[in-house]
C-alpha cells in the first residue's frame, strides 16, 4: 500500500509538472524571441531621424557608427535611387541605390520590404535579420537592416528551462515523500494489526493493538482487541467449566473410596484402594491445574518447567509396585543428574502414565519394560521401551492418537496423544518403532529452546539416544536386580 500510494502520486505530480512546465517553457522561449526584436526595432528607430534630414552617405555613415549596432556591424541603411534631383552617387558614379554598412538580407527582401512599407524579419546566415521601412524627406523609402544574432534570440531560455526543469523535480521529490509519510501513517497500523494477529495466533494472549491510524485502521483494531478479549475470556470459561466438571467426580469418588476401605485385605483391594487414590489426586490435580492456567508465553511454551529425572523417578517408583506384583523387570537410566524441561510436572507426569499404562494394558505379565533418559544439549530424549509383541502399524497408532479414534484392539489412542502434545508444545515430537528389547520403543523428543530442531540433527539425536539407551540397557541387564 505504501509504495503504491507512492507510486501514484509520482504519477499525478509528473503530470502535473510536465502540463505546466512544457507550455511555460515554450513562453518563455517566445518572450526571449519578442524582447530581442523589439530591442531591433528599437535599435532601428535611432536612425530615422537622420534619414529624415539628408540622405548623404558620409552623414549616415557616421550616424550608423555612432549607433551600438552599427559600431558592432549588426546595423545597415538601404536607400533607393533618386527619382529626379540626384546626378551621381557618393563614389561618382552614375545614379543608384545607398547601401551603408554590412548587407545581410538579400536584394530582393529589401525591395519587398519598401514595396509593402512595412518591417519585416527574415532569416539569415546566422541569425535574422530586421527590415524597418523608413520615409525620406524626398518622400522615398529607406529600408534600416538590423541584424539580430541567434544566441539573442534565445538569450535566457536555457537557464530559465533549467529553473523549471529544478522546481519541477523539487515538487515531485516533495510529494514523493510527503505521499511516503502518509503510506507510514496508513501501513504501520495495519502491519501492527497484522503482527497481532499473528502473536494471537501463535499463543500469546495479552497481544492487543493501539488504536490510531485512519479511522478503518482504527475501528479494525477495536474490534481485534474486542475479539482478543473475547478469546481470553471464553479459555477461562473453559478452564472454569473444566474444574467444575472434575469436582463433581469428587462424590462419586468419595463412594467409590469408601467401598474400597470395605474390601479388607489382600494384594487386590490394595491394588484398588491405591487406584482409588491415584485417581482422586489425578481429579485434584485436573482442578488445580484448571483453576491455575495462565496463558501460553511468547515462545507458545508453558510458563512452568519441571526436572525430568525427578519426575521419571517418581512415577517409575509408583509403576514399579505393580510391575513387581505381575514379574515384570524393570530397567531405568539417565535420571542420576538434573534435567531442567520446560514441561509443567502434572502434563509430564500424565504422559509417563499413559506410556507405563499401555506397557501394562497391551503386554502379557512378566514382560520387561525399561525407560532411559538421554541429554543431547538442545533437546532431552526419553525412550519407553518393552519387550512385548510391539505394534503392527505404528503409523496408524500415532494417526489415531493425533485424531482420537478407537482402534481395532479398543485403544482410543488418547495416551498417545497427551504424549504427543507435551512433546509438541516444545517443537519436539513423538515417534514409535521397534526396541532393543524385542518390542515397542516410543520416542519422545523434548525442545529445550521452543524451536523445533533441524532435520539432520533430529535424526542425529535418535541415533545417539539409541545408541545411549543400548548401551545404558545392557550395563543394566548385567546389574544384580531390578531398578525400583
Amino acid at each position: 500500500m505504501r509504495w503504491a500510494l507512492v507510486k501514484v502520486c509520482l504519477a499525478v505530480t509528473a503530470m502535473v509538472v510536465i502540463a505546466f512546465a512544457v507550455p511555460l517553457g515554450l513562453v518563455i522561449r517566445e518572450m526571449a524571441s519578442d524582447r530581442a526584436f523589439s530591442d531591433a526595432e528599437r535599435q532601428a528607430g535611432t536612425i530615422a531621424p537622420t534619414l529624415s534630414i539628408t540622405t548623404d552617405r558620409e552623414e549616415l555613415t557616421r550616424a550608423v557608427l555612432s549607433t551600438e549596432p552599427g559600431d558592432r556591424g549588426h546595423l545597415a541603411v538601404h536607400v533607393p535611387a533618386p527619382g529626379k534631383a540626384r546626378a551621381e552617387d557618393a563614389e561618382g558614379g552614375a545614379d543608384g541605390p545607398l547601401d551603408i554598412g554590412t548587407r545581410r538580407a538579400t536584394p530582393k527582401d529589401v525591395e519587398t520590404v519598401r514595396k509593402a512599407g512595412r518591417a519585416s524579419i527574415t532569416e539569415v546566415t546566422g541569425g535574422f535579420a530586421l527590415l524597418q521601412p523608413t520615409a525620406l524627406s524626398t518622400g522615398e523609402i529607406a529600408v534600416v537592416e538590423v541584424f539580430v544574432p541567434e544566441g539573442e534570440v534565445s538569450n535566457g531560455v536555457a537557464t530559465a528551462w533549467l529553473m523549471l526543469a529544478g522546481v519541477g523535480v523539487a515538487l515531485i521529490v516533495g510529494s514523493v515523500a510527503v505521499a511516503d509519510r502518509l503510506g507510514v501513517r496508513m501501513v504501520q497500523p495495519a502491519q501492527r494489526l497484522a503482527g497481532a494477529a499473528q502473536d494471537l495466533g501463535e499463543g500469546r494472549l495479552g497481544t492487543r493493538v493501539p488504536e490510531e491510524g485512519p479511522t478503518e485502521l482504527r475501528s479494525a483494531a477495536v474490534a481485534f482487541n474486542s475479539m482478543a478479549d473475547q478469546v481470553v475470556q471464553l479459555l477461562a470459561n473453559e478452564r472454569e467449566l473444566a474444574a467444575d466438571l472434575s469436582h463433581r467426580l469428587r462424590t462419586p469418588l468419595t463412594v467409590l473410596r469408601l467401598n474400597a476401605a470395605s474390601l479388607g485385605e489382600g494384594p487386590a483391594a490394595e491394588q484398588t484402594r491405591a487406584a482409588v487414590q491415584q485417581l482422586e489426586h489425578e481429579v485434584d490435580t485436573i482442578i488445580r491445574t484448571a483453576r491455575e492456567q495462565r496463558p501460553q508465553t511468547q515462545g507458545g511454551q508453558s510458563e512452568a518447567g519441571c526436572d525430568a529425572s525427578e519426575v521419571i523417578r517418581e512415577r517409575m517408583g509408583f509403576w514399579s509396585a505393580l510391575a513387581e506384583d505381575e514379574g515384570r523387570e524393570v530397567r531405568l537410566a539417565g535420571v542420576d543428574r538434573t534435567v531442567r524441561i520446560p514441561v509443567a510436572r502434572p502434563e509430564l507426569a500424565a504422559a509417563l502414565d499413559a506410556l507405563l499404562g499401555n506397557v501394562f494394558r497391551h503386554t502379557p505379565e512378566g514382560t520387561a519394560f525399561a525407560v532411559d533418559v538421554h541429554h543431547s544439549g538442545d533437546a532431552v530424549i526419553v525412550l519407553v521401551s518393552d519387550a512385548g509383541p510391539g505394534i503392527d502399524d505404528p503409523k496408524a497408532a500415532l494417526a489415531r492418537g493425533a485424531s482420537g479414534r478407537a482402534g481395532s484392539s479398543g485403544s482410543t489412542g488418547l495416551g498417545l496423544d497427551i504424549v504427543r502434545r507435551v512433546a509438541e508444545s516444545t517443537g519436539g515430537d513423538l515417534r514409535i518403532g521397534r526396541s532393543v528389547l524385542g518390542g515397542t520403543e516410543v520416542r519422545i523428543w523434548i525442545g529445550l529452546h521452543g524451536n523445533r530442531p533441524e532435520r539432520g540433527r533430529r535424526g542425529h539425536g535418535r541415533r545417539v539416544g539409541r545408541r545411549i539407551g543400548r548401551q545404558r540397557r545392557e550395563e543394566n541387564r548385567a546389574a544384580a536386580g531390578p531398578l525400583h
